[in-house]
């Protein structure tokens, strides 16, 4: 059968996010430092800590990365001596600035030509871990749906999301191919929910992954060539 949609994930998939996410810690500490000086520098050991036990009093916000540190900031704010209503606010805007800084990407240099290309031809969408919002990257217009662990309270590889995104495009499986980094979450994950998958490897390493994936690319740019193929 062929390929009729296509998901992708987002995080070093279509940017590096290591580069990303520095910015926005760093982002999120100054603006800490002038916003919330009683708070001062946080030992990392100290936010870990409030993180297990955000976790162990409920384990779903493994897949709600957004509340999960905006909790995480709150309560290292009401140890550092803020009331709890400043907390809650300052929590708040420093989750905005974060998240504002996680959205100042740099896209793949081939992402806006395969997705337009591949837009011409199949349904597109995404499923991700993460908070990446492709309306604010502008890339929404590429995509049928976005569908990320946050909305959808458990993320991959359970197949759940996987099998949402098959619902929202009507398709079956075996009319879809997942393209990723991870080779559990997006690997075994798309696999579990019978697609097919991809595994995005720009760097060549070896496969460590227990489930196989169908292909494996290193830039975007080959991705239309596989799929002509299987076609």
């Amino acid at each position: 059968m062929s390929i009729r949609l296509i998901t992708f994930d987002l995080d070093d998939t279509l940017w590096d996010v290591a580069p990303v996410m520095h910015g926005a810690e760093a982002a999120l500490r100054d603006w800490l430092a002038v916003e919330a000086p009683r708070l001062g520098p946080v030992p990392i050991e100290h936010l870990w800590a409030i993180r297990a036990r955000l976790l162990d009093a409920d384990p779903g916000l493994r897949h709600r990365l957004s509340e999960l540190r905006r909790r995480i900031l709150f309560h290292a704010l009401e140890d550092a001596g803020y009331a709890h209503g400043e907390a809650d606010e300052l929590a708040e805007q420093g989750f905005q600035v974060f998240l504002a800084a996680r959205h100042q990407v740099q896209l793949f240099p081939e992402v806006h030509p395969t997705l337009e290309r591949l837009a011409l031809r199949y349904t597109l969408g995404v499923i991700t871990n993460g908070n990446a919002d492709v309306r604010r990257l502008g890339l929404a217009d590429y995509f049928r749906f976005a569908l990320c662990a946050e909305e959808l309270g458990i993320g991959k590889p359970d197949p759940h999301p996987f099998n949402t995104a098959l619902q929202r495009a009507g398709m079956q499986a075996a009319q879809a191919v997942h393209i990723g980094d991870h080779p559990s979450d997006d690997i075994a994950g798309a696999k579990s929910a019978g697609l097919r998958a991809i595994w995005f490897n720009p760097l060549g390493k070896d496969w460590s992954g227990e489930t196989a994936p169908d292909a494996q690319i290193r830039s975007l740019a080959e991705l239309p060539a596989v799929l002509e193929r299987w076609d």
